[in-house]
């Protein structure tokens, strides 16, 4: 598979990376990160792979909470570390 290239694919790299930096609780940036990575493959700027799936899947369940459950700094640690190996793997997709 070749990865998604031109100014869309680009920008949505960038987005992605820049919201990684984001001040603020760890686990709601990555709700963030999740959700600036699914527009950017519903617009079609970049193209799923299965190991991009796979690590969003892994962070779906770090993030997962029951109602009224904060979720803390294991999640927040393990959300931080799935976001940089997506990161990584962004130059694939």
């Amino acid at each position: 598979m070749v990865a998604s290239s031109g100014p869309a694919a680009e920008a949505a790299r960038q987005d992605f990376r820049a919201s990684l930096e984001l001040k603020g609780h760890a686990v709601e940036n990555a709700r963030t990160s999740a959700d600036i990575l699914e527009r950017a493959f519903d617009s079609g700027a970049l193209t799923r792979t299965e190991r991009l799936d796979q690590m969003l899947d892994d962070l779906a369940v770090a993030l997962e909470q029951d109602e009224g459950q904060k979720l803390g700094g294991k999640s927040a640690e393990a959300a931080r570390f799935i976001l940089r190996a997506i990161s990584r793997e962004l130059d694939n997709a």
